[in-house]
């Protein structure tokens, strides 16, 4: 890790969306403090190119590390926010309400769906990500093949066993983690991390 920023193993084929993990350590009875900063801060990201949303999971009762991931749709749009002066002088701002340095984690892909097991935020229950994940592939099994049959079709090389397969595989995948997933686990994180 270099200044505070580390940078996520990935592969060339990954997304191109990233998703920017800062976890903060807040100093004691500097909690409101910080939650009037953070309005502002993803105000401020959420006016940047690329800006995909914002999930905040705050400490439990007696903790003080809130972990915030910001989504962009690519590396290069990530890297903006983070070089920016906006982002730097909000940095500066609330630094002396932190109790350690801020850590950084940028993210490819699926990681972000439920918290890096190296986090020291809460995590999931095994049961309840399958739950979900499950309940979000499963409609799409039936529906994206249903769509797909007319141009099969019409085009019938693309029915051949294996190419279908896969254009109704990728069709799945690019969903749920670019459209779906990310809707899903903002809307039940409360009864996710619970």
């Amino acid at each position: 890790m270099a200044n505070g920023i580390e940078q996520a193993s990935r592969q060339e084929g990954d997304s191109p969306a990233r998703s920017i993990v800062i976890r903060h350590q807040v100093a004691r009875n500097q909690r409101d403090r910080y939650e009037t900063w953070l309005r502002q801060i993803i105000a401020a990201a959420a006016l940047f190119p690329g800006h995909q949303g914002v999930h905040i999971m705050r400490p439990p009762e007696g903790e003080d590390t809130f972990e915030i991931t910001v989504r962009f749709s690519g590396a290069h749009e990530a890297e903006g926010w983070l070089a920016s002066d906006v982002r730097r002088e909000l940095v500066e701002d609330i630094a002396p309400a932190l109790a350690t340095t801020e850590q950084i984690e940028i993210r490819s892909g699926i990681d972000y769906w439920f918290s890096p097991p190296a986090s020291k935020a809460k995590q999931p229950n095994r049961w309840k990500q399958w739950l979900i994940t499950t309940a979000v592939i499963w409609p799409l099994t039936m529906v994206v093949p249903a769509l797909y049959q007319p141009l099969f079709n019409l085009v019938p090389p693309l029915a051949t066993w294996g190419i279908r397969h896969g254009l109704i595989a990728a069709t799945v995948v690019a969903l749920v983690v670019y459209l779906i997933m990310p809707r899903v686990v903002r809307t039940v994180s409360g009864w996710l991390f619970r």
